[in-house]
């Protein structure tokens, strides 16, 4: 069976790019790690005038009803440009938790979603900006306030431990939401193993030593070969998974996602040298990123027990 993504698809891609390429999401990223959201909430609303936060919403509700596979495609780009937001619990989680008029705001970008999922979601991802605050507890929703900022490795992931108030009833449909929030985490992990690849070759191609560019070493090409493999065969585990969303597969596709984001970081820093630990540069945010996602959403323990489940 051969599996390729459709024009659309494509373009929908494209044109994700196209708009990412445009803002500054790097100070977006440091700006909302100190508390201001208005850079951040300001390229939210413009990816919503192109549909990312429909995706999932029914068109009852004013959304477009998009696949799995659709979500797979915005978030990788997502990764990729590393977007600061709930991107996750709004988009992928949320539209299949209720079935409410609060959907209609989702979609054109007006509602951002915090959501807790215990176990494996202990902590809630920027409720301190978001509208919509749900946890879910035994397949049930709970309203919840946000507790005391917590310490996370990725500042631009600002954690909450929620304070549960109200029962609002049966989840619409919980096991869903939470294949799709990992089908989405394992998706950004793959772009942002990509921009690290990307920058990495690039780097690369530009550092010199004893008089030529480290790109031209054999060591360091087989860094980056070891890169690019491990996420090329990431890639079709990731779609596979969103066209089953099988637990099994999607939990294959976060593991394989996650070791090669991983290993793009670790390599990426080796090419970078110094420069690569420096606040200053954009790698370090991709870094801490790669290090939040691989636990976010179930840790690759919990993921590699259930493939073997």
């Amino acid at each position: 069976m051969r599996f390729a993504l459709s024009g659309e698809q494509e373009q929908f891609s494209h044109s994700l790019n196209d708009l990412l390429s445009d803002v500054d999401t790097d100070s977006a990223n440091r700006a909302w790690a100190e508390g201001d959201p208005g850079p951040g909430l300001k390229i939210w609303r413009r990816l919503a005038e192109l549909g990312v936060t429909a995706l999932a919403v029914p068109e009852k509700y004013d959304g477009l009803g998009a696949t799995p596979v659709d979500l797979a495609v915005g978030f990788e780009r997502l990764g990729y440009h590393c977007a600061p937001g709930p991107w996750t619990d709004t988009v992928a989680a949320l539209p299949s938790l209720l079935d409410d008029e609060l959907l209609t705001s989702v979609a054109s970008g007006e509602t951002l979603a915090s959501v807790a999922y215990a176990p494996h979601v202990p902590y809630a991802l920027d409720s301190d900006v978001a509208d919509a605050r749900l946890a879910v507890e035994n397949g049930r929703l709970r309203a919840f306030t946000p507790g005391a900022l917590l310490s996370s490795v990725d500042g631009s992931r600002r954690l909450f431990p929620p304070v549960a108030g109200d029962d609002l009833g049966t989840a619409l449909d919980a096991d869903r939401a939470f294949e799709l929030g990992c089908l989405a985490t394992a998706a950004q992990l793959l772009g942002a193993g990509r921009w690290l690849l990307d920058t990495s070759v690039a780097y690369a191609a530009q550092r010199k030593q004893y008089g030529r560019e480290i790109g031209g070493y054999q060591a360091v090409k087989h860094l980056l070969a070891d890169v690019a493999t491990a996420l090329t065969l990431a890639e079709p585990l990731l779609f596979g998974a969103a066209v089953t969303l099988d637990r099994r597969d999607v939990s294959a596709a976060k593991v394989a996602c996650g070791d090669a984001a991983h290993l793009a970081a670790r390599t990426g820093l080796q090419v970078h040298g110094a420069i690569g630990y420096t606040a200053e540069h954009a790698l370090g945010l991709r870094l801490t990123r790669v290090r939040a996602l691989v636990g976010a959403w179930g840790t690759p323990r919990f993921h590699r027990e259930r493939v073997l489940s």
